[in-house]
């Protein structure tokens, strides 16, 4: 049994698509299908159910990952500790962010940070979601990871960054144009560009619309936030953004909610182990950088 073989077993349970899983790790889809068939082939079970178009793990696979888990998270853990004899090794903090962040927060942060800890790698891999980040973190992949979501107090692994409202994007000739505030039971005849349906963009705004009565008429989904505002501009369908990522742009109109839509931007780490004094001085960072540049 090979770590890479629980690696993709632990992955495909949770993305349930061989060719996403694929895309997640950064390999192509035959090495992925040739590892969960040895890895099936040396247990003598069938791990995982193919007959459908989204894949599901057997009663076998799921006993299973309860201990590939445990032995995913158990093996970073033993990375993480033992990182701190080998005095030839720069510290490295492996780091996930979803695609707002990527582009509208972290290219000052990640400046901030490199002036001060100028002996520490910050290797900094993007997902198309919070919830991927979080489960990527508690799998042991990741040390931290910023993410979204609805506001509230702080979790025990998490910092606040910062908390937002999100606004309503039209094109400028847009008839709601003129308006200052507007519902959500007035958009009930919109086309919706929205990201991924994991992400919490798209849960919130979903879940706003049927609070109003409708279901939302959903045009494109798409990660890049770039592709996002430029269709509103172009006069494709409306969106809904935080005010961090679209406060600038000149391109597209914005108007306030009602009721208004909150996010709250999070430094997450995991549950699972203690923190490292290298650990807790990241986190001291970005809770001073909070502080100096964002208010709640």
């Amino acid at each position: 049994m090979e770590f890479r073989q629980l690696e993709y077993f632990c992955a495909i349970s949770e993305l349930k698509n061989f060719t996403r899983t694929a895309e997640a790790l950064h390999v192509s889809q035959p090495s992925v299908t040739k590892a969960i068939k040895a890895l099936e082939a040396e247990l003598g079970l069938l791990l995982i159910d193919r007959r459908q178009k989204q894949v599901h793990l057997t009663e076998e696979g799921q006993a299973f990952l309860f201990h590939a888990k445990h032995i995913m998270k158990a093996a970073a853990v033993a990375l993480k500790d033992m990182e701190r004899y080998r005095q030839d090794k720069r510290e490295t903090i492996h780091f996930g962010i979803p695609p707002m962040v990527e582009a509208y927060l972290f290219p000052d942060l990640f400046t901030k940070f490199k002036q001060i800890f100028t002996d520490v790698n910050l290797d900094v891999q993007e997902f198309n979601d919070s919830e991927e980040v979080r489960k990527r973190i508690e799998l042991g992949e990741l040390d931290f990871g910023i993410v979204l979501g609805e506001p509230g107090n702080a979790r025990e692994n998490e910092l606040i960054i910062m908390r937002d409202y999100m606004s309503i994007c039209i094109p400028p000739q847009h008839k709601l144009a003129a308006e200052k505030e507007i519902l959500f039971s007035q958009l009930k005849n919109e086309k919706f560009i929205m990201q991924h349906p994991n992400t919490y963009q798209y849960k919130a705004v979903y879940e706003q619309c049927h609070k109003a009565g409708f279901v939302p008429k959903i045009t494109l989904c798409t990660t890049q936030v770039k592709t996002i505002k430029q269709l509103v501009a172009n006069g494709m369908g409306i969106s809904i953004l935080p005010d961090f990522v679209t406060r600038s742009e000149k391109i597209f109109v914005r108007r306030s909610l009602k009721p208004a839509l909150k996010v709250q931007i999070a430094l997450n780490w995991g549950t699972y182990k203690g923190l490292s004094a290298g650990d807790t001085q990241f986190i001291e960072f970005i809770k001073d950088y909070a502080e100096k540049n964002f208010t709640s």
